[in-house]
Protein backbone atom coordinates (compact mmCIF):
# COMPACT_ATOMS: atom_id res chain seq x y z
CA UNK A 1 0.00 0.00 0.00
CA UNK A 2 2.82 2.32 0.73
CA UNK A 3 4.33 1.64 -2.26
CA UNK A 4 1.01 2.03 -3.94
CA UNK A 5 0.29 5.58 -2.85
CA UNK A 6 3.53 6.30 -3.29
CA UNK A 7 3.38 6.16 -6.86
CA UNK A 8 -0.13 7.70 -7.10
CA UNK A 9 1.35 10.81 -5.82
CA UNK A 10 4.51 10.91 -8.04
CA UNK A 11 2.08 11.40 -10.83
CA UNK A 12 -0.23 14.47 -11.71
CA UNK A 13 -4.08 13.82 -12.25
CA UNK A 14 -3.89 14.65 -15.95
CA UNK A 15 -0.98 12.06 -16.26
CA UNK A 16 -3.16 9.27 -14.57
CA UNK A 17 -5.53 10.15 -16.73
CA UNK A 18 -3.35 9.29 -19.64
CA UNK A 19 -2.01 6.22 -18.21
CA UNK A 20 -5.27 5.09 -17.86
CA UNK A 21 -6.34 6.07 -21.45
CA UNK A 22 -3.50 4.18 -22.51
CA UNK A 23 -4.04 0.93 -20.41
CA UNK A 24 -7.62 1.37 -22.04
CA UNK A 25 -5.89 1.05 -25.43
CA UNK A 26 -3.80 -1.94 -24.83
CA UNK A 27 -6.72 -3.67 -23.42
CA UNK A 28 -8.28 -3.12 -26.76
CA UNK A 29 -5.90 -4.23 -28.73
CA UNK A 30 -5.36 -7.38 -27.22
CA UNK A 31 -9.19 -7.73 -27.30
CA UNK A 32 -9.10 -7.42 -30.87
CA UNK A 33 -5.86 -9.54 -31.80
CA UNK A 34 -7.60 -12.15 -29.67
CA UNK A 35 -10.78 -11.83 -32.18
CA UNK A 36 -8.82 -11.93 -35.21
CA UNK A 37 -7.30 -15.06 -34.55
CA UNK A 38 -9.85 -17.01 -33.15
CA UNK A 39 -12.47 -15.23 -35.85
CA UNK A 40 -13.65 -18.38 -37.33
CA UNK A 41 -15.48 -19.21 -34.03
CA UNK A 42 -17.27 -15.96 -34.00
CA UNK A 43 -18.19 -16.09 -37.82
CA UNK A 44 -21.72 -15.50 -37.25
CA UNK A 45 -21.24 -12.13 -35.36
CA UNK A 46 -21.72 -8.68 -37.34
CA UNK A 47 -18.65 -7.74 -38.87
CA UNK A 48 -17.33 -4.10 -37.81
CA UNK A 49 -14.44 -1.75 -38.16
CA UNK A 50 -13.44 -0.24 -34.86
CA UNK A 51 -11.92 3.44 -35.07
CA UNK A 52 -9.98 4.52 -31.87
CA UNK A 53 -9.19 8.22 -31.43
CA UNK A 54 -8.18 10.89 -29.00
CA UNK A 55 -10.80 13.99 -29.43
CA UNK A 56 -11.37 17.46 -27.85
CA UNK A 57 -9.07 18.70 -24.93
CA UNK A 58 -8.59 17.77 -22.75
CA UNK A 59 -8.23 14.27 -25.37
CA UNK A 60 -11.45 12.12 -24.79
CA UNK A 61 -11.31 8.52 -25.70
CA UNK A 62 -13.62 7.79 -28.76
CA UNK A 63 -14.74 4.85 -30.14
CA UNK A 64 -17.18 4.17 -33.23
CA UNK A 65 -18.03 1.38 -34.93
CA UNK A 66 -18.86 0.99 -39.24
CA UNK A 67 -20.71 -1.29 -40.06
CA UNK A 68 -19.47 -3.55 -43.38
CA UNK A 69 -22.22 -4.95 -45.83
CA UNK A 70 -20.98 -7.97 -46.49
CA UNK A 71 -20.10 -8.94 -50.08
CA UNK A 72 -22.28 -10.40 -52.34
CA UNK A 73 -22.01 -14.14 -53.45
CA UNK A 74 -19.94 -15.52 -56.55
CA UNK A 75 -22.92 -16.78 -57.72
CA UNK A 76 -24.97 -13.45 -57.60
CA UNK A 77 -22.04 -11.42 -58.86
CA UNK A 78 -22.41 -14.11 -61.72
CA UNK A 79 -26.09 -12.89 -62.65
CA UNK A 80 -25.58 -9.37 -63.07
CA UNK A 81 -23.40 -10.10 -66.16
CA UNK A 82 -25.43 -9.74 -69.39
CA UNK A 83 -26.03 -13.24 -70.06
CA UNK A 84 -27.25 -13.20 -74.16
CA UNK A 85 -24.67 -11.89 -76.59
CA UNK A 86 -26.45 -11.03 -79.93
CA UNK A 87 -24.02 -9.11 -81.41
CA UNK A 88 -21.29 -11.78 -82.41
CA UNK A 89 -21.67 -11.68 -86.36
CA UNK A 90 -21.50 -15.32 -86.85
CA UNK A 91 -23.70 -16.68 -84.21
CA UNK A 92 -25.91 -15.50 -80.74
CA UNK A 93 -24.63 -17.68 -77.68
CA UNK A 94 -26.27 -17.24 -73.76
CA UNK A 95 -24.25 -18.12 -71.06
CA UNK A 96 -25.52 -18.53 -67.56
CA UNK A 97 -24.90 -20.00 -64.68
CA UNK A 98 -27.24 -20.47 -61.48
CA UNK A 99 -30.99 -21.96 -61.28
CA UNK A 100 -30.94 -22.61 -65.04
CA UNK A 101 -34.45 -24.52 -66.46
CA UNK A 102 -35.44 -25.68 -69.56
CA UNK A 103 -39.28 -26.66 -70.94
CA UNK A 104 -38.06 -28.68 -73.70
CA UNK A 105 -41.19 -28.97 -76.34
CA UNK A 106 -42.39 -25.58 -75.15
CA UNK A 107 -39.07 -24.14 -76.14
CA UNK A 108 -38.12 -22.09 -73.73
CA UNK A 109 -35.81 -21.40 -71.22
CA UNK A 110 -35.88 -19.82 -67.88
CA UNK A 111 -33.06 -18.44 -66.02
CA UNK A 112 -33.84 -17.46 -62.05
CA UNK A 113 -32.75 -14.37 -60.66
CA UNK A 114 -32.67 -14.37 -56.76
CA UNK A 115 -31.05 -10.69 -57.27
CA UNK A 116 -33.53 -7.81 -55.26
CA UNK A 117 -34.30 -6.40 -58.58
CA UNK A 118 -36.81 -8.28 -60.47
CA UNK A 119 -35.48 -8.83 -64.19
CA UNK A 120 -37.56 -9.19 -67.21
CA UNK A 121 -35.53 -10.03 -70.07
CA UNK A 122 -35.93 -12.16 -72.76
CA UNK A 123 -33.79 -13.07 -75.97
CA UNK A 124 -34.47 -15.10 -78.99
CA UNK A 125 -32.16 -17.71 -80.00
CA UNK A 126 -31.71 -20.01 -82.60
CA UNK A 127 -28.61 -22.36 -81.43
CA UNK A 128 -27.08 -22.51 -85.14
CA UNK A 129 -24.03 -21.28 -86.21
CA UNK A 130 -24.80 -18.99 -89.57
CA UNK A 131 -26.48 -15.92 -88.01
CA UNK A 132 -27.43 -13.72 -91.05
CA UNK A 133 -28.13 -16.51 -93.19
CA UNK A 134 -31.97 -16.60 -93.81
CA UNK A 135 -31.82 -20.14 -95.67
CA UNK A 136 -29.97 -21.88 -93.11
CA UNK A 137 -31.80 -20.26 -89.85
CA UNK A 138 -35.52 -20.43 -91.15
CA UNK A 139 -35.34 -24.24 -90.19
CA UNK A 140 -33.40 -23.87 -86.53
CA UNK A 141 -36.05 -23.50 -83.53
CA UNK A 142 -36.55 -20.35 -81.82
CA UNK A 143 -35.72 -20.74 -78.33
CA UNK A 144 -36.72 -18.36 -75.81
CA UNK A 145 -34.64 -17.28 -73.20
CA UNK A 146 -36.75 -15.49 -70.21
CA UNK A 147 -34.58 -13.72 -67.29
CA UNK A 148 -36.94 -14.20 -63.82
CA UNK A 149 -37.12 -13.42 -60.73
CA UNK A 150 -37.74 -16.47 -58.05
CA UNK A 151 -41.04 -15.04 -57.23
CA UNK A 152 -42.62 -15.00 -60.41
CA UNK A 153 -44.36 -18.42 -61.69
CA UNK A 154 -41.88 -20.19 -63.42
CA UNK A 155 -42.14 -24.11 -63.93
CA UNK A 156 -40.79 -26.85 -61.34
CA UNK A 157 -37.80 -28.62 -61.62
CA UNK A 158 -38.69 -32.39 -62.45
CA UNK A 159 -35.06 -33.56 -63.21
CA UNK A 160 -32.27 -31.92 -61.89
CA UNK A 161 -28.87 -32.42 -63.62
CA UNK A 162 -25.17 -31.61 -62.41
CA UNK A 163 -23.09 -31.22 -64.92
CA UNK A 164 -23.37 -28.00 -67.36
CA UNK A 165 -25.71 -28.10 -70.27
CA UNK A 166 -25.00 -27.22 -74.08
CA UNK A 167 -28.10 -26.43 -76.19
CA UNK A 168 -27.25 -26.75 -79.98
CA UNK A 169 -29.37 -27.61 -83.69
CA UNK A 170 -28.71 -30.04 -86.18
CA UNK A 171 -30.54 -28.51 -89.22
CA UNK A 172 -29.58 -25.23 -91.01
CA UNK A 173 -27.50 -27.22 -93.85
CA UNK A 174 -26.54 -29.76 -91.70
CA UNK A 175 -26.35 -33.00 -93.76
CA UNK A 176 -23.68 -31.12 -95.91
CA UNK A 177 -20.27 -32.28 -95.13
CA UNK A 178 -18.56 -28.88 -95.06
CA UNK A 179 -21.39 -27.58 -93.30
CA UNK A 180 -21.44 -30.30 -90.52
CA UNK A 181 -17.96 -29.16 -89.62
CA UNK A 182 -18.09 -25.80 -89.72
CA UNK A 183 -21.36 -24.69 -88.53
CA UNK A 184 -21.75 -27.84 -85.64
CA UNK A 185 -18.40 -29.91 -84.66
CA UNK A 186 -15.96 -27.04 -84.66
CA UNK A 187 -18.09 -24.75 -83.08
CA UNK A 188 -19.38 -27.89 -80.72
CA UNK A 189 -15.58 -28.54 -79.73
CA UNK A 190 -14.70 -24.69 -78.96
CA UNK A 191 -17.93 -24.63 -76.60
CA UNK A 192 -17.48 -27.91 -74.89
CA UNK A 193 -14.18 -29.56 -74.84
CA UNK A 194 -13.00 -27.34 -71.42
CA UNK A 195 -15.50 -29.43 -69.87
CA UNK A 196 -13.74 -32.49 -70.60
CA UNK A 197 -17.28 -34.67 -70.87
CA UNK A 198 -18.71 -33.57 -68.14
CA UNK A 199 -21.57 -31.92 -70.20
CA UNK A 200 -24.57 -32.90 -71.39
CA UNK A 201 -26.20 -32.03 -74.93
CA UNK A 202 -29.03 -30.83 -75.44
CA UNK A 203 -30.32 -31.10 -79.41
CA UNK A 204 -32.92 -29.38 -80.89
CA UNK A 205 -34.52 -30.32 -83.85
CA UNK A 206 -32.35 -33.57 -83.89
CA UNK A 207 -31.69 -35.92 -86.89
CA UNK A 208 -31.04 -39.50 -85.45
CA UNK A 209 -29.00 -40.35 -88.85
CA UNK A 210 -26.86 -37.40 -87.91
CA UNK A 211 -25.97 -38.55 -84.33
CA UNK A 212 -25.48 -41.69 -85.89
CA UNK A 213 -22.93 -40.64 -88.63
CA UNK A 214 -21.04 -38.58 -85.92
CA UNK A 215 -21.52 -40.49 -82.84
CA UNK A 216 -17.91 -40.95 -82.32
CA UNK A 217 -17.64 -37.51 -82.23
CA UNK A 218 -19.82 -36.89 -79.75
CA UNK A 219 -19.13 -39.47 -77.16
CA UNK A 220 -15.75 -38.08 -77.07
CA UNK A 221 -16.95 -34.71 -76.12
CA UNK A 222 -19.36 -35.58 -73.57
CA UNK A 223 -20.25 -38.76 -71.21
CA UNK A 224 -24.03 -38.77 -71.25
CA UNK A 225 -26.42 -39.27 -74.35
CA UNK A 226 -27.35 -36.38 -75.94
CA UNK A 227 -31.22 -35.60 -75.53
CA UNK A 228 -33.76 -34.74 -77.79
CA UNK A 229 -35.03 -31.81 -75.98
CA UNK A 230 -37.81 -31.17 -78.40
CA UNK A 231 -39.54 -34.14 -77.30
CA UNK A 232 -39.24 -33.56 -73.35
CA UNK A 233 -41.89 -32.69 -71.33
CA UNK A 234 -40.24 -32.66 -68.14
CA UNK A 235 -38.53 -29.16 -66.70
CA UNK A 236 -35.01 -29.76 -66.99
CA UNK A 237 -32.59 -27.99 -64.57
CA UNK A 238 -29.23 -27.34 -64.47
CA UNK A 239 -26.43 -25.72 -62.62
CA UNK A 240 -25.26 -23.43 -66.15
CA UNK A 241 -25.90 -23.47 -69.41
CA UNK A 242 -24.48 -22.40 -72.41
CA UNK A 243 -27.43 -21.87 -75.91
CA UNK A 244 -26.09 -21.68 -79.27
CA UNK A 245 -22.07 -22.59 -79.93
CA UNK A 246 -18.82 -20.83 -80.42
CA UNK A 247 -18.46 -20.21 -83.88
CA UNK A 248 -15.58 -17.34 -85.27
CA UNK A 249 -14.26 -18.19 -88.10
CA UNK A 250 -15.51 -20.33 -91.82
CA UNK A 251 -14.07 -23.83 -91.32
CA UNK A 252 -11.91 -22.82 -88.87
CA UNK A 253 -11.15 -21.29 -85.40
CA UNK A 254 -9.92 -17.62 -84.80
CA UNK A 255 -7.49 -17.92 -82.07
CA UNK A 256 -8.04 -14.18 -80.49
CA UNK A 257 -11.33 -15.39 -79.77
CA UNK A 258 -10.89 -19.03 -78.62
CA UNK A 259 -7.97 -20.88 -76.36
CA UNK A 260 -8.36 -23.25 -79.48
CA UNK A 261 -6.98 -23.23 -82.56
CA UNK A 262 -7.64 -25.94 -85.60
CA UNK A 263 -4.13 -28.12 -85.01
CA UNK A 264 -6.13 -28.89 -81.37
CA UNK A 265 -9.14 -29.68 -83.54
CA UNK A 266 -7.82 -32.10 -85.98
CA UNK A 267 -5.51 -33.92 -83.60
CA UNK A 268 -8.77 -34.35 -81.72
CA UNK A 269 -10.52 -35.81 -84.51
CA UNK A 270 -7.35 -38.02 -85.42
CA UNK A 271 -7.51 -39.09 -81.82
CA UNK A 272 -11.20 -40.57 -81.99
CA UNK A 273 -10.70 -42.12 -85.15
CA UNK A 274 -7.58 -43.73 -83.90
CA UNK A 275 -5.85 -42.34 -87.03
CA UNK A 276 -1.99 -43.70 -87.07
CA UNK A 277 -0.04 -41.18 -89.38
CA UNK A 278 0.54 -38.44 -87.34
CA UNK A 279 2.82 -36.72 -90.60
CA UNK A 280 2.94 -37.16 -94.11
CA UNK A 281 5.93 -38.58 -96.28
CA UNK A 282 8.79 -36.87 -96.30
CA UNK A 283 10.69 -36.88 -99.61
CA UNK A 284 14.77 -36.35 -99.29
CA UNK A 285 16.17 -33.38 -101.00
CA UNK A 286 19.27 -34.37 -102.27
CA UNK A 287 18.16 -38.21 -103.45
CA UNK A 288 17.40 -39.41 -107.08
CA UNK A 289 14.03 -38.30 -107.64
CA UNK A 290 13.11 -41.34 -109.22
CA UNK A 291 15.03 -43.75 -107.12
CA UNK A 292 13.53 -42.28 -104.00
CA UNK A 293 9.98 -42.47 -105.77
CA UNK A 294 9.95 -46.20 -106.46
CA UNK A 295 10.91 -46.70 -102.97
CA UNK A 296 8.66 -44.22 -100.86
CA UNK A 297 5.59 -43.13 -103.16
CA UNK A 298 3.59 -40.36 -102.32
CA UNK A 299 0.25 -41.01 -102.00
CA UNK A 300 -2.53 -38.97 -104.29
CA UNK A 301 -5.91 -38.81 -103.17
CA UNK A 302 -8.20 -37.34 -105.62
CA UNK A 303 -11.79 -36.53 -104.86
CA UNK A 304 -14.26 -37.53 -107.88
CA UNK A 305 -18.17 -35.84 -108.08
CA UNK A 306 -20.66 -37.18 -109.55
CA UNK A 307 -23.38 -34.48 -110.13
CA UNK A 308 -21.86 -31.13 -110.28
CA UNK A 309 -17.96 -29.46 -110.48
CA UNK A 310 -17.11 -32.58 -112.16
CA UNK A 311 -13.47 -33.55 -113.50
CA UNK A 312 -14.49 -34.65 -117.32
CA UNK A 313 -10.83 -36.06 -118.26
CA UNK A 314 -10.09 -37.77 -114.72
CA UNK A 315 -8.62 -40.71 -116.55
CA UNK A 316 -5.50 -38.37 -118.07
CA UNK A 317 -5.01 -36.98 -114.55
CA UNK A 318 -4.38 -40.03 -112.75
CA UNK A 319 -2.01 -40.89 -116.09
CA UNK A 320 0.16 -37.66 -115.65
CA UNK A 321 0.17 -38.21 -111.48
CA UNK A 322 1.27 -41.35 -112.05
CA UNK A 323 3.57 -40.48 -114.42
CA UNK A 324 5.50 -38.14 -112.05
CA UNK A 325 5.96 -41.12 -109.39
CA UNK A 326 2.65 -40.32 -107.37
CA UNK A 327 0.27 -43.72 -106.36
CA UNK A 328 -3.34 -42.42 -107.28
CA UNK A 329 -6.25 -42.68 -105.29
CA UNK A 330 -9.67 -42.03 -106.53
CA UNK A 331 -12.84 -41.34 -104.30
CA UNK A 332 -15.88 -40.00 -104.17
CA UNK A 333 -15.74 -40.54 -100.26
CA UNK A 334 -19.34 -41.01 -99.30
CA UNK A 335 -18.60 -44.23 -96.85
CA UNK A 336 -19.09 -44.61 -93.36
CA UNK A 337 -17.09 -41.62 -91.54
CA UNK A 338 -14.72 -43.88 -90.05
CA UNK A 339 -13.67 -46.14 -93.11
CA UNK A 340 -13.28 -42.27 -94.72
CA UNK A 341 -11.19 -41.08 -92.02
CA UNK A 342 -8.76 -43.68 -92.36
CA UNK A 343 -8.58 -43.51 -96.03
CA UNK A 344 -7.88 -39.60 -95.75
CA UNK A 345 -5.46 -39.82 -93.35
CA UNK A 346 -3.00 -42.40 -95.04
CA UNK A 347 -2.07 -40.32 -98.19
CA UNK A 348 0.10 -37.22 -98.65
CA UNK A 349 -1.80 -34.91 -100.69
CA UNK A 350 -5.08 -34.24 -101.46
CA UNK A 351 -7.10 -32.71 -104.70
CA UNK A 352 -10.02 -31.93 -105.64
CA UNK A 353 -12.69 -28.71 -107.43
CA UNK A 354 -13.99 -26.75 -104.44
CA UNK A 355 -16.49 -28.45 -103.24
CA UNK A 356 -17.45 -30.25 -99.90
CA UNK A 357 -15.31 -33.44 -100.14
CA UNK A 358 -11.86 -31.23 -99.58
CA UNK A 359 -13.62 -30.99 -96.07
CA UNK A 360 -11.81 -34.19 -95.30
CA UNK A 361 -8.35 -32.92 -95.28
CA UNK A 362 -8.99 -32.28 -91.50
CA UNK A 363 -8.04 -36.31 -91.40
CA UNK A 364 -4.85 -35.75 -93.12
CA UNK A 365 -1.75 -35.53 -91.40
CA UNK A 366 0.50 -32.85 -90.37
CA UNK A 367 2.86 -31.02 -93.26
CA UNK A 368 0.27 -32.99 -96.20
CA UNK A 369 -0.87 -30.95 -99.00
CA UNK A 370 -3.60 -29.46 -100.26
CA UNK A 371 -4.61 -29.27 -103.88
CA UNK A 372 -7.64 -27.13 -104.64
CA UNK A 373 -9.19 -26.72 -108.14
CA UNK A 374 -10.28 -23.39 -108.44
CA UNK A 375 -12.88 -23.44 -110.76
CA UNK A 376 -14.63 -20.02 -112.98
CA UNK A 377 -15.68 -17.48 -110.28
CA UNK A 378 -15.06 -19.49 -107.23
CA UNK A 379 -11.81 -17.60 -106.01
CA UNK A 380 -13.34 -16.54 -102.92
CA UNK A 381 -15.27 -18.80 -102.02
CA UNK A 382 -12.29 -21.48 -102.53
CA UNK A 383 -9.79 -18.77 -100.50
CA UNK A 384 -12.42 -18.76 -97.21
CA UNK A 385 -13.44 -22.20 -96.90
CA UNK A 386 -10.14 -23.95 -97.85
CA UNK A 387 -7.43 -21.94 -98.30
CA UNK A 388 -7.28 -20.70 -94.61
CA UNK A 389 -8.23 -23.78 -93.02
CA UNK A 390 -5.47 -25.56 -94.89
CA UNK A 391 -2.85 -23.50 -93.00
CA UNK A 392 -4.78 -23.15 -90.07
CA UNK A 393 -4.34 -26.93 -90.07
CA UNK A 394 -0.75 -26.95 -90.61
CA UNK A 395 -1.13 -28.29 -94.18
CA UNK A 396 0.54 -27.08 -97.03
CA UNK A 397 -1.74 -25.65 -99.84
CA UNK A 398 -1.91 -25.24 -103.70
CA UNK A 399 -4.23 -23.70 -105.44
CA UNK A 400 -4.87 -24.21 -109.00
CA UNK A 401 -6.85 -21.66 -111.24
CA UNK A 402 -8.29 -23.10 -114.11
CA UNK A 403 -8.63 -20.96 -117.46
CA UNK A 404 -12.02 -20.55 -119.24
CA UNK A 405 -10.73 -23.29 -121.64
CA UNK A 406 -10.95 -25.58 -118.66
CA UNK A 407 -14.45 -24.87 -117.93
CA UNK A 408 -17.61 -26.75 -119.29
CA UNK A 409 -19.16 -22.62 -119.16
CA UNK A 410 -17.50 -22.03 -122.42
CA UNK A 411 -19.63 -24.39 -123.73
CA UNK A 412 -22.79 -22.67 -122.14
CA UNK A 413 -21.99 -18.82 -122.94
CA UNK A 414 -20.55 -16.87 -125.70
CA UNK A 415 -16.96 -16.15 -125.12
CA UNK A 416 -18.05 -12.06 -124.50
CA UNK A 417 -20.85 -13.09 -122.04
CA UNK A 418 -20.09 -11.40 -118.46
CA UNK A 419 -20.46 -15.58 -116.92
CA UNK A 420 -17.02 -15.64 -118.73
CA UNK A 421 -15.24 -12.36 -119.15
CA UNK A 422 -16.07 -10.70 -116.12
CA UNK A 423 -16.91 -13.86 -113.14
CA UNK A 424 -17.36 -12.71 -109.65
CA UNK A 425 -14.16 -12.14 -107.84
CA UNK A 426 -15.36 -10.79 -103.96
CA UNK A 427 -17.97 -12.32 -101.62
CA UNK A 428 -21.40 -12.78 -102.92
CA UNK A 429 -24.05 -11.57 -100.49
CA UNK A 430 -26.83 -14.24 -99.32
CA UNK A 431 -29.34 -12.45 -101.21
CA UNK A 432 -27.26 -13.25 -104.67
CA UNK A 433 -26.11 -16.55 -103.53
CA UNK A 434 -29.09 -18.86 -105.04
CA UNK A 435 -28.35 -17.32 -108.85
CA UNK A 436 -24.61 -17.23 -108.04
CA UNK A 437 -24.86 -21.07 -107.15
CA UNK A 438 -27.32 -22.25 -110.27
CA UNK A 439 -24.39 -20.61 -112.76
CA UNK A 440 -20.79 -21.26 -110.95
CA UNK A 441 -21.13 -24.29 -108.11
CA UNK A 442 -23.84 -26.17 -110.17
CA UNK A 443 -23.75 -25.66 -113.90
CA UNK A 444 -19.71 -25.87 -113.90
CA UNK A 445 -17.53 -28.95 -114.64
CA UNK A 446 -13.44 -28.81 -115.31
CA UNK A 447 -11.31 -30.92 -117.89
CA UNK A 448 -8.11 -30.09 -116.64
CA UNK A 449 -5.22 -28.69 -119.04
CA UNK A 450 -2.81 -31.88 -118.26
CA UNK A 451 0.12 -29.84 -119.67
CA UNK A 452 -0.55 -26.88 -117.54
CA UNK A 453 -1.48 -28.75 -114.61
CA UNK A 454 1.88 -30.50 -114.28
CA UNK A 455 3.91 -27.59 -112.91
CA UNK A 456 1.24 -27.68 -109.88
CA UNK A 457 1.87 -31.52 -108.73
CA UNK A 458 5.49 -30.58 -109.00
CA UNK A 459 5.02 -27.90 -106.28
CA UNK A 460 3.25 -30.65 -104.30
CA UNK A 461 6.57 -33.14 -104.65
CA UNK A 462 8.62 -30.43 -103.74
CA UNK A 463 6.86 -29.11 -100.53
CA UNK A 464 7.07 -33.04 -99.48
CA UNK A 465 10.63 -32.49 -99.72
CA UNK A 466 10.14 -29.20 -97.17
Amino acid sequence: MKYDSLLARSFSKHEQKKLGIGAFVSCFILAATFCFLFKPEIRHFRVVNVKVSLRGSPKILAITEEVTKPKKPYFEIEQEKQICNVLHPRADLCEMKGDIRIHGNSSTIFFVSIDDEKKNNSWNIRPYARKGDDRAMESVTNLIVKEVHISQQIPICTRNYTVPAVVFSTKGYAGNHFHDFSDVLIPLFQTSRRLNGEVQFLITNNMPWWIKKFKAVLQRLSKYEAIDVDKEKDVLCFPSMTIGLKANKEFSINTSESSYNMLDFTRFLKSTYSLKRKSAVRLKKNADDDDQRRKNKPRLLIISRSRTRRFTNIEEIVTLAKSMGFKVGVEETRENLAQVAKKVNSFDVLMGVHGAGLTNMVFLPENASVIQIVGLGMEWVSKEDFEIPAMDMNLKYLGYKISVNESSLIQQYPLEHHVLKDPPGNMISPKGWASYRKVYLDQQDVKIDVNRFRGTLLKALELLKS
